[in-house]
């Protein structure tokens, strides 16, 4: 273990999780933290939620729907959570990292990049539409609060979700927005779990962190 870089904790969660809960849970332990606080990484996939960013507005929200909608407090407009979608949430302390805000927007951006690679998805980001891109096309999402140097939020990877909740919204604020998922890419493609087992893999081999400690919740 080195004593320059910071401890990790991955939870990964394999059944549907509840958004405001995880949501008040992500502030809490943001608030709480100290200095010697081990960094978190959580995997999961929620029930179906739109949610509110803090620059989100209503007229963005095109058609009403039993869905519920959630104000949050990370960037960014409105979005849609739910199965089939992985959602990754970084508990990080960027002071300790040394990182700043744009640091942890582009890792987020190349993290997506990179796994979507190992399946010969050519992707890429774009400077003035945070999120990550194929052909036109938007399959990865993300939004952040940082709160005294400690981000949480994060980012949504479309995996094989129904599209519907998108079609009810602009998407993260742009009308017309197409979404794309990893199912209309590549055949066959990889589960829930293995793209979970994608992304902690990647967050060991980037350098960043000790060997992290991978709890199933």
């Amino acid at each position: 273990m080195s004593l320059d870089k910071p401890n990790l904790i991955i939870r990964q969660w394999n059944d549907l999780q509840d958004y405001q809960s995880k949501f008040e849970t992500m502030k809490l332990l943001t608030n709480e933290r100290d200095q010697d606080t081990p960094d978190e990484l959580w995997l999961l996939q929620h029930h179906n939620v739109l949610t509110q960013g803090q620059a989100g507005k209503p007229e963005h929200i095109l058609i009403s729907s039993d869905i519920p909608v959630v104000q949050t407090d990370r960037g960014g407009q409105v979005t849609w959570h739910g199965p089939g979608q992985l959602v990754a949430y970084f508990m990080f302390d960027l002071n300790r990292l040394k990182w700043n805000v744009r640091t942890l927007v582009s890792f987020a951006e190349q993290f997506m990049i990179d796994v979507l690679k190992k399946y010969g998805i050519e992707a890429y980001a774009k400077p003035d539409a945070p999120g990550v891109y194929v052909d036109d096309r938007k399959i990865g999402s993300l939004g952040f609060k940082i709160r005294r140097g400690r981000s949480y939020h994060g980012l949504a990877l479309n995996l094989d979700c129904a599209l519907d909740g998108f079609q009810t919204i602009n998407p993260c604020g742009y009308a017309g927005l197409e979404m794309v998922r990893i199912q209309d890419l590549v055949t066959p493609y990889p589960s829930f779990t293995q793209l979970c087992q994608d992304f902690i893999e990647y967050i060991k081999n980037t350098g960043y962190f000790n060997d992290p400690e991978v709890k199933t919740e």
